[in-house]
């Protein structure tokens, strides 16, 4: 089973994602988790109830909640499951797209503020708080374009979203990588993008050990994105080299998820 980094839990929202009527969601702050129960009550039980359930993915790591962001797209974003969290920085450098989920939200936004104090690379942040809403609207994006073949095409949410960033895009999650894999398929063209995860086998060990074991701590956030800069040839591989050894990171570690 997916360790995860809660109880031997990186699988859950795979299973959520095979049931049509349960909406599933990976919150990463309070005010996340507020909307969407809001939502969710109106709804299950508002004048027109619809036959939905909810899962949502809840932590007991304690962290410093931050507020509501200001912007009338922020509320609807979370429920969609994705919105622009902070802009990157203006630097003159290189330029990427980090997108978190749940409490994987440490370790990108520290491996942000690496990227850009210490890389010289510009991270803008996203929060994802469902893949399977993003998967789901894309999904129906297509089949609408297919059965109206003279009208003109949908673009799904995710691919109109992301559109408005730049750089490679790097999705880390506290699940396995197959979550954040949900929404691969409809990343805008010529961007890559990687999915960092805990797909592995189950180990109890403190949650800085486990994320630099599973490789989703910050500093192979770091890598990941300077690696995808590399390929794109925004930087030369030497650099990726130097962070990789900065951050002590063992290239000849075992696979997570052989050992």
């Amino acid at each position: 089973m997916g360790e995860g980094l809660q109880h031997q839990d990186g699988h859950s929202l795979l299973h959520a994602s095979t049931v049509p009527a349960c909406q599933a969601y990976d919150p990463a702050f309070a005010y996340e988790t507020a909307e969407i129960i809001r939502h969710g009550i109106h709804r299950m039980y508002g004048p027109n109830p619809q036959d939905v359930f909810y899962y949502l993915a809840l932590y007991n790591e304690n962290y410093l909640m931050p507020s509501l962001p200001d912007g009338p797209d922020v509320v609807e974003g979370i429920i969609a499951g994705l919105y622009r969290w902070a802009e990157a920085p203006r630097l003159d450098g290189p330029r990427a797209t980090l997108l978190f989920s749940g409490s994987s939200q440490g370790a990108v936004r520290h491996a942000a503020t690496e990227l850009a104090e210490r890389w010289g690379v510009a991270a803008e942040l996203w929060s994802a708080t469902s893949y399977k809403a993003l998967r789901e609207n894309a999904l129906e994006a297509e089949r609408w374009n297919r059965l109206h073949p003279t009208s003109e095409p949908r673009k799904a949410r995710v691919t109109d979203l992301l559109e408005r960033s730049q750089g490679p895009i790097i999705a880390t999650t506290d699940f396995m990588k197959t979550v954040p894999d949900q929404i691969s398929r409809w990343i805008p063209q010529g961007r890559s993008y990687t999915s960092l995860g805990t797909d592995g086998f189950g180990r109890s060990d403190t949650r800085e050990a486990l994320r630099r074991y599973f490789e989703v701590d910050a500093a192979h956030v770091v890598v990941a994105t300077l690696s995808s800069l590399a390929q794109q040839g925004s930087i030369t591989p030497a650099v990726v080299d130097e962070a990789i050894s900065h951050y002590s990171i063992d290239p000849e570690a075992i696979v997570p998820w052989h050992n």
